[in-house]
C-alpha cells in the first residue's frame, strides 16, 4: 500500500541509492537496513509504527498512535493513513540521518498547492502553518516561504474560471543540448531543415486550437522550447503573428518569450520581438562562470550574456527574467557569488533559481559518475546565498515548485519586483487554470474548477512523430475540452 509515496519519501534520504520493496522479512538478506512499516487497527482508530533494523538490531522507531487524529483537513481516511505512514517512516529515518528533508513528508512537485486548497476551504493563516508543521513535517522557513507566495499568487489566480485558458507554444530547437537537459529539444546542427515543416504544423494546431476554444477567453501565452529564438527570426515571427491574428493581441494579458541562450540572439530578433509587442522574454544564463558553461554544453561566454542583456535593455525590453541552476557541475559558493553579482549588476526584473536536477533522459544522468556534485550543506549555503541576492535586488517570492532527483531536497523558486511577476508561471505551477499546449512534446492540462481536478493531454515528443501526427494532437485536446 501506497508504495510509490513510501519510495520518493525514502529516495530523499537515500539519494542514488538502491531501495527494494520486500513482502516477506525473510527476503532481507541483512545488506542495507530495514525498514519496516506496521499499520494496525486498534478500535475504530488505527496507528502507524516504522521500526529500522540493521545487523539484527532495531536501531530506530517512531510511531503515530493515531490516525484519526491527524488534521489535515481531509476528511478522507485513506488520504489520514497514508499521511500516518509517512510521518512514521519520516521521523523514524531522521533519527539517525544526517540528511536533512526540509519539505518533510511532502514529495509532490507543487507543495503551494496545499496551501492554496486550505485558504479555499476558509483555514486561517495560522492555522494552514500548523498544519504544514506538525502534520507535513515542512521546517519552519518552508512552512512560512509557500504560504507568503500562495498570499501573493491569490490576487493573480483568483476567481477560478472554466472559461479561461492558457496557452503553450512549444519549439523543441536549441544550438547544442546541455547536459542536465530533458526538455524536448533537438539541435540545430540536426533538424535545422525540419524548421519550416515544423512552423507550418504548429500553425496548423494553433488555427485547430482557435477553434475549439472559440467560446473560451485567452490569458496568457508563452513560448518555450528548447529555445524559441534557435528558429530563424522569420518564423518566430510568423508564429507570433498567427497566434496575435487567431486569439487577438488585445485579448492576451501577457506573452512570455524564452530568449534563453544569447548565441541566439540578435539585434534583428530583439526588434521583431519588441515590434511584435511581447511582455517579457527570459534571458538564462545558468551560470555566469566561463569553465562552466563549457562543461554543460553552452557555446557562448559570460561576456556574451551580459552583452545580450544590454542590447535587450536598449531595445526597449523593461520584463526581463534571467535563469540560474545551484548546483551544476564544479562549482562552488564563489562561482555562484561571482553569478549572482553579475547579474545584480545587471538587475532583471525577475530572478528563477533551479536547484540542480538530475534526470533520467539528460546527458547528465548518463555520466553523473564523471563530475563534481557538492554535498546538501554547501547546496544549502549557495541557495541562502540567492536568497540574500534577491532580497538586495528587491526580488520577492512568487511561485515555487520541486522536482523529483532534485540535489538536497531543495526547491526551485522564481523572485520578482511587484508587478513584474510571470502570470504563466503561476498558473501553470498551481494548475488552476487549463492549459492548453501546442507543439512536439507540449503538454496540455484540462481544469475543471467544480471539482479542483486536471487531464493532462500530451504531444508526442519526438519531432518526427509530431510531424505526422499533428491533427491527431489538436483531436485529443478537442475531445476533453467538450467534457469541461
Amino acid at each position: 500500500m501506497y508504495n510509490y509515496e513510501v519510495h520518493e519519501l525514502t529516495k530523499l534520504f537515500f539519494f542514488g541509492e538502491d531501495i527494494k520493496f520486500i513482502e516477506d522479512e525473510k527476503d532481507y538478506n541483512e545488506n542495507g537496513i530495514l525498514i519496516k512499516n506496521y499499520l494496525k487497527q486498534n478500535e475504530d482508530d488505527y496507528f502507524s509504527i516504522t521500526e529500522i533494523v540493521s545487523d539484527g538490531k532495531i536501531i530506530s522507531k517512531y510511531l503515530v498512535s493515531s490516525i484519526n487524529s491527524i488534521d489535515v483537513k481531509r476528511d478522507d481516511l485513506n488520504k489520514k493513513i497514508k499521511v500516518g505512514i509517512k510521518q512514521s517512516i519520516y521521523e523514524a529515518i531522521s533519527n539517525i540521518s544526517k540528511v536533512e528533508a526540509p519539505w518533510g513528508i511532502l514529495t509532490g512537485v507543487r507543495p503551494v498547492k496545499i496551501v492554496h486548497d486550505l485558504i479555499d476551504k476558509q483555514i486561517g493563516e495560522e492555522k494552514i502553518y500548523n498544519i504544514l508543521i506538525n502534520e507535513y513535517k515542512l521546517y519552519s522557513d518552508r512552512a512560512r516561504l509557500i504560504i507568503d507566495i500562495a498570499k501573493r499568487q491569490r490576487g493573480f489566480i483568483y476567481p477560478l474560471s472554466k472559461d479561461r485558458f492558457s496557452l503553450y507554444i512549444s519549439i523543441p530547437f536549441c544550438p547544442t543540448r546541455c547536459i542536465y537537459c530533458s526538455f524536448p529539444s533537438n539541435s540545430l546542427e540536426i533538424s535545422k531543415n525540419y524548421v519550416d515543416e515544423y512552423t507550418e504544423k504548429l500553425i496548423y494546431e494553433l488555427n485547430m486550437v482557435k477553434e475549439f476554444m472559440e467560446n473560451k477567453k485567452i490569458c496568457t501565452v508563452y513560448i518555450g522550447g528548447g529555445t524559441p529564438t534557435a528558429i530563424p527570426t522569420e518564423n518566430l515571427d510568423r508564429i507570433i503573428k498567427t497566434i496575435y491574428n487567431l486569439f487577438g493581441r488585445n485579448n492576451i494579458e501577457e506573452l512570455t518569450v524564452e530568449a534563453g541562450r544569447p548565441d541566439t540572439m540578435t539585434s534583428e530578433k530583439l526588434h521583431m520581438l519588441k515590434e511584435n509587442n511581447i511582455d517579457r522574454i527570459s534571458i538564462n544564463p545558468q551560470t555566469m562562470n566561463l569553465k562552466t558553461l563549457k562543461l554543460i554544453g553552452r557555446k557562448h561566454t559570460d561576456e556574451d550574456i551580459v552583452k545580450t542583456f544590454k542590447l535587450a535593455r536598449k531595445t526597449g525590453f523593461s520584463n526581463i527574467n534571467m535563469d540560474i541552476i545551484i548546483g551544476l557541475p564544479g562549482e562552488d559558493i564563489r562561482d555562484v557569488e561571482n553569478t549572482l553579482e553579475i547579474i545584480s549588476k545587471l538587475n532583471p526584473e525577475s530572478l528563477t533559481v533551479h536547484t540542480l536536477t538530475v534526470k533520467r533522459v539528460s546527458e547528465f544522468r548518463k555520466k553523473i559518475s564523471s563530475y563534481s556534485i557538492k554535498d546538501q550543506e554547501i547546496i544549502n549555503s549557495m541557495l541562502k546565498l540567492t536568497k540574500k541576492y534577491a532580497e538586495n535586488m528587491e526580488l520577492l517570492p512568487y511561485y515555487l515548485y520541486r522536482q523529483k532527483q532534485m540535489l538536497g531536497n531543495f526547491e526551485n523558486i522564481g523572485y520578482s519586483i511587484k508587478g513584474k511577476e510571470c502570470i504563466y508561471n503561476m498558473l501553470i505551477m498551481e494548475e488552476k487554470e487549463t492549459i492548453i499546449a501546442v507543439g512536439a512534446g507540449g503538454v496540455s492540462k484540462i481544469f475543471y474548477p467544480d471539482e479542483n481536478r486536471f487531464e493532462r493531454v500530451p504531444n508526442v515528443k519526438n519531432l518526427g512523430e509530431y510531424l505526422t501526427r499533428t491533427e491527431e494532437m489538436a483531436d485529443r485536446k478537442r475531445k476533453l475540452i467538450d467534457t469541461i
